[in-house]
């Protein structure tokens, strides 16, 4: 049977026999009504009716009244006779108190009547007990056949209460477990539903999808199988070390190169806790240092430098995370992460053999720049000889190109020491306003060819600050040259020294056409240039700038507002007096 049939025919014959009590009870309930009203409308009054009439035939001869009192109330008899042989008693009592009425002084028509009326209540009294007999009849009646029906009502409500939830909810659940090892790809798992109901067309429905799944599952483990092969092969012939660990950091893949570097065998290394290796393995616990702290805090691409290839390597490691969202599901699960250390080895000694050739080159142009520079100065000495004016102008073209020439061989220098890890911080006290002189000094000619103006403003209680004073000193110059660089004529420039907590702020404010947003921070890498621009520069002296001063355990950053003009900050410790 269809679970909506049982359900209908189920709750259809409960309530067609909550009805049929309700239909039952109501009528036996009208029924002990009926029989109750026929004693009080009936039988009761009569009673009522023989009371006031032998009250009244007491005072008849005492009140004039009494005979109307007794009249009224026969005349009342004489409507409600509803007994076998009340009629007859009642015409007795008519006429013998006809009689009376001629008679007063009759004292045997007083008996008469008297008699008369005790046989009347003695009919009605019969009644009323037969009537009581006929109710309490129908009462035990009524009881049976109502306890009867709420019986059974009870009875299939208790049936239905046990069964029906039952034969619903029980489908239901194996279904949903069967649902559930579908989802955990037991394929071979099947329900089985007898008869014809809905759950039994589910069921089969259900069991030729989970055939239909087997099949496919079967039909592709294959590829599958073939798929890993081709995955486990491509890590294990790729020449960079790679290793792979599951959400709880489980090592599930290691390649040989990864191997190679460890020291480690693959039983040494595979099923294995990585934290677990890492107690007796340096490399390990080097390369997995910061993968166990919050993500915030997760270095994601790192250098480190390896002992492999019986020489010193330097590996790039990048931390990969799997984050997979499940079929079905919204939300995305992490399921492990990959490890990579890419080898960076050639591209290092190629920047390390690019670097020397910078220094060198950079170093040995200084000798000529400097042979060129006195030439010039013999050149304008008047002792040698006077020039003529296209002589001199030849002249001041030379001298430009020897300093812009001076100018980058430095600025090539100073980032070779930056790149090879050489530069040489001399830290001491130092005066804040010497070096703002020197920065200052250093670009007046540009200033004055401008003219543009620079305005200083110091903080009252100048500190001395912990710096390499000409290194901060390069810094402050090449800020205040770009200021000026990209100033329009007859601007300011403005320079402000505050102290902030235990730190002095410096900064270089100018008006110029300002840096775009998407390139703010792009600013201090090496070689970048705005795109656009048509002014002069290596792209290195912002860059240095910064190494210089994070070396001093400073720090630097630019705020600017396009078409307004740039302000660029830096950071550098003040000296702390003891107490």
């Amino acid at each position: 049977m269809k679970i909506k049939a049982k359900l209908t025919f189920g709750v259809g014959l409960l309530f067609i026999l909550i009805v049929a009590l309700a239909v039952i009870s109501g009528w036996y309930v009208n029924q002990l009504k009926r029989d109750t009203n026929n004693i009080l409308v009936a039988n009761y009054n009569t009673l009522l009716y023989a009371r006031n009439m032998l009250l009244a035939l007491e005072d008849i001869d005492k009140e004039p009244s009494a005979m109307d009192t007794f009249q009224n109330n026969l005349n009342l008899q004489l409507r409600n006779v509803t007994e076998i042989g009340e009629i007859e008693t009642t015409n007795l009592i008519v006429k013998h108190f006809a009689t009376l009425k001629n008679q007063p002084a009759n004292p045997p028509l007083n008996s008469l009547i008297r008699k008369d009326i005790t046989e009347l209540m003695r009919l009605n009294m019969d009644a009323i007990s037969r009537k009581s007999d006929i109710a309490d009849e129908t009462a035990k009646k009524a009881i049976l056949i109502i306890s009867f029906t709420g019986a059974l009502c009870f009875l299939i409500a208790v049936i239905l209460l046990v069964n029906l939830p039952s034969n619903i909810a029980n489908p239901i659940k194996e279904l949903t477990e069967s649902i559930k090892e579908i989802a955990d790809q037991n394929y071979s798992k099947r329900v089985n539903f007898v008869g014809n109901s809905e759950f039994g067309d589910l069921a089969r429905s259900f069991n030729t999808m989970a055939e239909k799944l087997e099949e496919y599952s079967n039909s592709k483990l294959e590829k599958i199988l073939k798929g890993k092969k081709r995955i486990e092969t491509l890590i294990d012939n790729m020449h960079d070390p790679v290793f792979g660990i599951d959400e709880n950091k489980i090592v599930l893949f290691a390649n040989d190169e990864a191997l190679n570097i460890s020291g480690l065998s693959k039983e040494d290394f595979i099923g294995k806790a990585i934290q677990d290796i890492a107690v007796t393995n340096d490399l390990i616990r080097n390369i997995i240092k910061d993968i166990f702290l919050p993500e915030s805090k997760i270095n994601k691409t790192e250098q480190l430098k390896i002992y492999a290839d019986n020489k010193e390597s330097y590996f790039e490691k990048e931390v990969i995370d799997i984050n997979i969202v499940p079929t079905g599901e919204t939300e995305t699960k992490f399921i492990g992460q990959v490890i990579l250390l890419r080898n960076i080895t050639p591209f290092k000694e190629l920047d390390l053999a690019k670097t020397n050739f910078i220094g060198t080159v950079s170093h040995e142009f200084k000798t000529p720049i400097s042979s060129i520079q006195m030439g010039v100065q013999l050149l304008e000495n008047e002792k040698v000889g006077n020039l003529n004016a296209d002589q001199q102008d030849l002249i001041n073209g030379i001298k430009e190109d020897t300093q812009r020439l001076l100018k980058i061989t430095g600025e090539l220098l100073n980032m070779t020491q930056v790149e090879s890890g050489t530069i040489q911080i001399n830290l001491l006290p130092s005066a804040i306003k010497p070096i703002i002189e020197y920065a200052v000094k250093a670009n007046k000619s540009a200033a004055d060819s401008k003219h543009v103006s620079i305005e200083i403003e110091m903080a009252q209680n100048s500190s001395t600050i912990v710096a390499d004073s000409e290194k901060s000193a390069w810094v402050l110059t090449n800020l205040i040259s770009n200021a000026l660089r990209y100033s329009y004529e007859n601007a300011v420039i403005h320079i402000k020294t505050e102290q902030v907590n235990n730190q002095v702020r410096f900064s270089v404010s100018d008006t110029g056409q300002g840096i775009q947003p998407q390139y703010l921070k792009k600013i201090f890498e090496r070689y970048f240039r705005i795109p656009g621009t048509k002014k002069e520069g290596t792209g290195l002296g912002l860059s240095i700038s910064k190494e210089f001063i994070e070396a001093q355990g400073g720090e630097i950053w630019v705020e600017s507002e396009f078409g307004v003009g740039s302000t660029f900050y830096f950071t550098l410790n003040m000296e702390r007096k003891n107490t």
